[in-house]
């Protein structure tokens, strides 16, 4: 069927998304044209917000709109657990599962050699700053099961094995290969709760 140019712009740009396809494009861009005008100019505003405002936590890498976000400026945290995660969005998933009273680090990747993605390439620098000014530090290792997960997990262990540090995973009660952000809460909060020491 031929679009106007337009919308045929539009909807291969929604394809961009993951997860939405042909049909799902046309549903939302034909949504998009049935709305108001001043929803579809609050949406785009909304939008334009986040790609300008958000940027990484100087401390955790975590998705926020200020220099520090507020899971590293809640002080009722237990500062010494750290819970090492790939991406933001895992960080959401945790919060949601709500009984992690911790603190975050987000990598924002992890280490694959075959797609060129080095130790230097993800935020570990100040992972072990963060961890040299703490007396009794926890890392909570919280990366999905696969070879690139389980790569950067060595490398981490690695980093402190001669270090006061204590490491742990999660429970492996979680699917190879699944990721954090699709996990539910409950599988999420056993995961965490069953987590194992890293000897």
């Amino acid at each position: 069927m031929a679009y106007p140019r337009v919308l045929s712009d539009l909807i291969h740009d929604l394809k961009q998304i993951p997860g939405v396809g042909d049909r799902s494009a046309e549903r939302y861009a034909f949504s998009l044209l049935e709305m108001k005008t001043e929803i579809v100019e609050d949406l785009v505003e909304k939008l334009s917000d986040c790609r300008n405002n958000l940027h990484p936590c100087e401390v955790c890498g975590h998705i926020t709109d200020k220099d520090i976000c507020d899971i590293c400026s809640d002080s009722s945290r237990n500062q010494n657990i750290i819970c090492v995660l790939e991406d933001y969005r895992s960080v959401i998933a945790f919060e949601k599962a709500g009984n992690y009273n911790g603190v975050y680090h987000v990598l924002n990747g992890l280490i694959s050699p075959i797609d060129d993605i080095n130790p230097e390439d993800i935020n570990l620098s100040s992972l072990i700053k963060r961890v040299e000014e703490l007396e009794k530090p926890e890392l909570i290792i919280a990366l999905k099961s696969t070879i690139e997960g389980q790569t950067t997990t060595l490398y981490i262990q690695k980093i402190f094995e001669n270090k006061k540090v204590t490491l742990s995973r999660l429970s492996y009660g979680i699917s190879m290969g699944t990721e954090i952000d699709y996990l539910d809460e409950i599988t999420l909060d056993r995961a965490l709760n069953d987590r194992k020491k890293i000897e």
